[in-house]
């Protein structure tokens, strides 16, 4: 009989579960806006996602958030289910799933980021310039693919700017699930942001129902079930047991699988360029995580 896992290498392996269902997403997303408006994908699967949740709640009575945790909701509703949404869905509209796969990367190196901020903890040196490091290399990885001014350099900025409010959505949500439980954080998160979602769908909408292939849609089907919602079930229980910092390192794997979907799903290229920028981004955010974990905090 194999022996139990220890809480830390749980936390790991459901941080695993949840990077594997969120490496899809780039490439879905970009399946779907070759058939439907980005703000409907970015607002509408938060609709959906948010039925599902609201659903859930109400079926299990829930306790709902006392005090200070909806204003942390609302920071985490605004994280992850309003900007990396709405920003990857525009980002990807013009640029390739791949290079949308490498800029992401940064992500687990600005989640490490967020939560020494979050917590005020204080890292080796080490960090911060491996930190520096992988953030360059990101932005030079953004400058060569996009070839100068154009409409991918502004996708660049919107992936970067997805980078950011993924982060602290993570970050602040593996704080909440301590306290709400990991499948609650995400599904009240996606009710605090309902409102808003609901009527960014409805705008998205005016110009008439969209129209799209079957795969269109099922590709949309995934965003808003599993990128949107059964993901975070995984991500945030991973978060939650921790520690934080090596669970984030679990995302390493996340722009490698997307850049292998992105060739498998899309035929998109495995460029020499990209694969040396995603070696070059994924190497500084493993080395700033590691630097992260190997400092002390006080």
């Amino acid at each position: 009989m194999a022996p139990p896992l220890s809480p830390s290498r749980a936390g790991l392996w459901w941080g695993l579960l949840g990077v594997t269902a969120f490496s899809f997403t780039v490439i879905f997303t970009r399946v779907a806006v070759e058939g439907l408006p980005a703000l409907f994908i970015g607002s509408g699967r938060a609709v959906v996602a948010a039925l599902l949740a609201a659903s859930a709640l109400r079926l299990t009575r829930q306790a709902r958030p006392r005090g200070r945790q909806w204003w942390r909701l609302a920071v985490v509703a605004a994280g992850v289910v309003l900007g990396f949404p709405l920003l990857t869905s525009y980002a990807l509209t013009t640029a390739p799933a791949s290079h949308g796969a490498v800029v992401i990367a940064l992500l687990p190196a600005a989640t490490a980021l967020t939560v020494v901020v979050r917590t005020g903890e204080r890292p080796a040196r080490s960090f911060w310039l491996f930190a520096l490091a992988g953030a360059v290399a990101a932005v030079v990885f953004a400058m060569l693919g996009s070839g100068g001014l154009g409409q991918v350099r502004l996708a660049d900025l919107l992936l970067f700017g997805a980078v950011l409010a993924a982060a602290v959505g993570y970050a602040e949500g593996g704080l909440l699930s301590r306290e709400l439980g990991s499948w609650q954080t995400v599904s009240w998160a996606l009710v605090v942001a309902a409102p808003v979602t609901t009527v960014l769908t409805a705008v998205a909408l005016r110009a008439g129902a969209p129209h799209a292939t079957g795969q269109q849609w099922a590709a949309f089907g995934y965003l808003c079930l599993v990128s949107m919602y059964l993901g975070f079930f995984a991500w945030y229980r991973g978060l939650a047991i921790g520690p934080m910092a090596q669970v984030s390192q679990v995302q390493l794997a996340q722009p490698v699988m997307s850049i292998l979907w992105a060739a498998g799903f899309l035929a998109e290229p495995l460029t020499a360029q990209t694969l040396a920028g995603g070696v070059a981004v994924v190497a500084c955010a493993a080395l700033t995580v590691r630097a992260r974990l190997s400092g002390r905090s006080g």
